[in-house]
């Protein structure tokens, strides 16, 4: 046996979770480590709350109201969208609570005392107004590279560039809108850059680091490490433990981290053992797509200056669009798991998530191919097998596990793809591709679906009773099968199944996998397990969604000179035109642009009826990566006024020619 230690990143503490976070985070890291706990390893899995940094003291400003306030409001609701996710956590604690100040402070003194952190005195934005220095957060102004307005003093929304405060053209206080001076202020440097050769040893030599997480740092390696400022001017958040450094606190990067180690620290004192047993066997990171450089990167490089074990691998989740759009919170594009709960089993979620796509690589969670998933392959395949197997059971054999004769040749066959799939599974966890387990998963119970037409035991029962017998063995067994290997993926589903067969799931093993159902068992009667989605229940959740859309055709941000140089706007002739089925406010549009025909979907039908707009010549954004709105296929877009959605017409024109 041996113990592992799983991290699931620290969500951000100034909002609930999403379906992105529990793709790419939370969901792989729970199906790891349910299969670990069922192999017999010890299993620590920690994660917290990330509560300082400017976001959430900037909040807390603008309500008026103390920063904590603000993060335990969000901390509260992020543990309830785990629990109701079936999150199985053994910690789950805050970096507000003192045992993580503590484990911090101490981790940045001995990291100072060795010469890894040295001061340096630097320039930064200053407010008279609120007399004080402005973190990164606190400025907003244009860009320096694309003049975007709104930019702040970390990132430019618009063109994606990182900034520094002071690199930001006509800044203004996020606060009191006064503008700051630039004055010098001492600060904290951590040497990142003397790790340079061993973290690149480190990445290109750990065969556990998946491509997506390797290319990554080494590409951030190859442009050379600078040293990064380990501190802020501000008052929340961790206080520096130096006696000349009043009124700094560590940069939320520098401690964050720490809070896998705080939260197993308060799991040890709950539960007397040592977390370290767990980290120095074998710790493994479940992190988002966004934050691959500081998980393989900074951390590490900390780690190495403390003289700490580093963690055996780091898993990233790719990033999860919506209905073919980049999810956005701010425009409320976006589902939220309370929400979905709502409405939804959670292990509907977790199936559809996982079978969507690679965990290595970006998805979309699309309403339509959700429903399909469930109907076809939870409801018609491993639903249907589950039932007919307990149904017929039940009506042939009394409810009880019918003794079996001599298998025939697709008995055998039946048999032998049964025993080999626990070790098929397996392996695919083992390496982190979860997707693939379960597909092996669906697959065998596609293939006993057919095994169970082909026997026909209905018939044979009446003139081969062995047969019908072999048949209805096989299946019961299989059901039992699919049920321990699908634990890790759907547990309350599962605990269905063990219902029926009469099993307590919290006592099974991986291996009871491999261990038959004895003849004469008696089983339980049929219940459905896995009901299938009615088109009116995703239509309305399609409306929701598109109706909570603040900016209709979500292609409005902005943009620099160059970049509009490239939209390829054209004269086009509406030849078509429908409603969107289920949208008050999508029409499906046919358009002539000359040189072809393409569809496009406008968010026009609370101003025109479909009849309103054929044979209108309408300037078109051609050259748009397609999307699929409601489901439907869209490849460009109509400009239309923001106010009133009045189309923007060109009836002068000749179709196809190009506006400039």
């Amino acid at each position: 046996m041996s113990k592992v230690f799983i991290t699931c990143a620290l969500p951000y503490a100034n909002g609930p979770c999403h379906l992105g976070h529990l793709r790419s985070t939370y969901i792989p890291a729970d199906i790891y480590a349910r299969y670990n706990r069922m192999k017999g390893n010890d299993v620590l899995m920690v994660c917290a709350t990330d509560e300082h940094g400017t976001p959430i003291a900037v909040r807390a400003e603008q309500e008026g109201v103390p920063p904590k306030e603000i993060a335990g409001r969000y901390h509260d609701m992020i543990k309830h969208d785990l629990e109701s996710c079936n999150i199985s956590l053994d910690s789950f604690t805050r970096t507000t609570d003192p045992t993580h100040y503590e484990i911090s402070q101490n981790f940045f003194l001995k990291l100072y005392e060795k010469g890894y952190i040295y001061e340096q005195v630097i320039k930064q934005p200053y407010c008279e107004e609120c007399n004080r220095f402005l973190p990164d957060r606190y400025v907003e102004g244009k860009c320096p590279h694309c003049g975007a307005e709104g930019a702040r003093g970390d990132h430019c929304e618009a063109c994606g560039r990182h900034l520094e405060p002071i690199q930001l053209v006509e800044p203004a206080c996020l606060i009191c809108n006064s503008k700051p001076e630039i004055r010098e202020s001492k600060q904290y440097f951590f040497k990142l850059s003397h790790f340079q050769e061993d973290l690149k040893e480190w990445i290109e030599n750990n065969d556990e680091l998946p491509p997506n997480v390797k290319n990554y740092a080494l590409q951030w390696l190859k442009e050379g490490l600078k040293d990064w400022i380990l501190t802020r001017d501000m008052e929340w958040g961790i206080p520096v433990p130096l006696d000349d450094a009043e009124g700094k606190i560590i940069y939320v990067w520098g401690e964050a981290f720490l809070g896998y180690i705080s939260s197993a620290s308060q799991w040890s004192k709950r539960e007397n053992k040592p977390w370290e047993d767990y980290w120095n066997d074998r710790a493994v990171h479940f992190i988002g797509k966004d934050i691959i450089y500081h998980h393989s990167i900074f951390w590490p490089a900390l780690l190495m200056a403390h003289d700490c074990k580093l963690p055996s691998t780091i898993i990233a989740g790719e990033y999860l669009s919506l209905e073919g759009r980049k999810m956005s919170t701010s425009k409320n594009w976006v589902i939220w798991a309370e929400d979905f709960l709502k409405t939804f089993d959670a292990d509907l979620l977790r199936y559809y998530l996982i079978a969507n796509a690679p965990l290595t690589r970006d998805t979309d969670f699309s309403w339509d191919d959700f429903q399909r998933r469930v109907n076809d392959e939870l409801a018609d395949v491993l639903g249907n097998f589950l039932h007919r197997t307990f149904t017929f059971t039940h009506k042939f054999f009394d409810g009880r596990i019918p003794e079996p004769s001599k298998f025939d040749e697709n008995d055998e066959e039946f048999e032998k793809r049964m025993k080999e799939l626990p070790e098929k599974v397996s392996e695919h966890i083992e390496k982190f591709k979860f997707r693939e387990g379960l597909i092996e998963i669906i697959k065998l119970a596609k293939y006993a679906n057919k095994y169970f037409n082909d026997k026909e035991p209905w018939k044979a029962v009446k003139t081969n009773k062995d047969e019908a017998a072999n048949c209805l063995y096989l299946c019961n067994q299989l059901t039992k099968v699919l049920a321990v290997l699908l634990v890790p993926y759907i547990p309350e589903k599962t605990g269905e199944i063990f219902k029926v067969l009469g099993i307590n799931q919290d006592r099974i093993t991986w291996d009871d996998s491999k261990v038959q159902l004895p003849s004469g068992m008696e089983i339980g009667k049929a219940k459905p397990i896995f009901k299938k989605i009615d088109d009116e229940v995703i239509e309305k959740e399609k409306n929701v969604l598109y109706e909570s859309l603040e900016d209709e055709d979500n292609m409005k941000d902005i943009i620099s000179i160059d970049d509009f140089a490239k939209v390829d706007l054209r004269v086009g002739k509406i030849i078509g035109a429908e409603s969107v089925k289920g949208s008050k406010n999508l029409l499906k549009l046919s358009v002539d642009i000359g040189s072809k025909k393409i569809q496009v979907v406008a968010g026009v039908a609370k101003k025109y009826a479909p009849e309103e707009v054929l044979n209108r010549k309408v300037i078109v954004v051609v050259n748009l990566e397609p999307a699929k709105l409601f489901g439907i296929k869209s490849e460009g877009m109509i400009l239309a006024t923001d106010d009133n959605m009045s189309l923007l017409t060109a009836e002068g024109a000749d179709i196809g020619e190009q506006i400039k």
